[in-house]
């Protein structure tokens, strides 16, 4: 069996249809209908609250501190790519920087995902573009240690596969299985529809929950036919 090259140029993308219909989400909803899975650890959080970011998955697996495959992986990806750096939750030394983030956002791309430090945070702010990071530290990098781009990697705790979708918001990260991912959004349509009705309920006064007191039976909180 021959070895898969540590570079892999051409990957299967989440439609640009999907990504569209996607970013119209909120990252709760999608990781709602997903089951409750691909949420990333909260560690990887935006760098300002009202950053969002959604497109296919571009993977870059780094050692702890080292950056170079980052270099490489900027010049891959294509606009609308979210780049997703495993980069093992180290926080002694930033990945990348304002210089790395302008070339991100010039060559088009959605956002990057840092599961790692960054650093020139204040700048970054300024330089308007999504970016998600496990933490800062004003130490800066090496570049010499091999990795690995467009092999699945597993960022914030969850697998994620090159060309899966990639939702961000104040949340946090959600990651959706490229092949599911269609099928994802017509449940998030119902999800959202769901919830516009229970707020409209509990503005007309309708604070119960329905499904309360049957669960507290079920957990042995409520005895049969007892109500709150």
């Amino acid at each position: 069996m021959s070895q898969l090259p540590d570079i892999i140029r051409d990957i299967e993308r989440v439609s640009a249809d999907v990504v569209a219909k996607a970013s119209s989400f909120q990252a709760a909803i999608l990781a709602d209908v997903a089951g409750r899975r691909g949420t990333m650890h909260a560690r990887v959080a935006p760098v300002q609250q009202n950053m969002q970011v959604a497109g296919p998955a571009f993977t870059v697996e780094v050692r702890p501190g080292d950056n170079l495959m980052i270099h490489a992986a900027i010049a891959l990806a294509q606009p609308g790519d979210v780049l997703v750096i495993d980069g093992k939750g180290d926080q002694t030394a930033a990945l990348m920087g304002t210089l790395m983030l302008s070339a991100c956002k010039k060559r088009g791309l959605a956002g990057v995902i840092v599961d790692g430090a960054i650093r020139d945070k204040l700048e970054i702010l300024a330089l308007d573009f999504p970016v998600f990071s496990a933490g800062f530290n004003p130490a800066g990098p090496t570049k010499f240690v091999p990795g690995r781009i467009n092999h699945p990697v597993s960022a914030g705790g969850t697998t994620v596969n090159p060309g899966d979708l990639v939702v961000g918001d104040a949340d946090g990260v959600v990651v959706i299985e490229r092949a599911k991912a269609p099928a994802m959004l017509a449940l998030a349509d119902k999800k959202v529809a769901d919830e516009a009705a229970r707020i409209d309920a509990i503005a007309r006064g309708d604070t119960a929950s329905a499904w309360l007191p049957a669960a507290l039976r079920a957990a042995g909180v409520l005895k049969e036919g007892e109500s709150l």
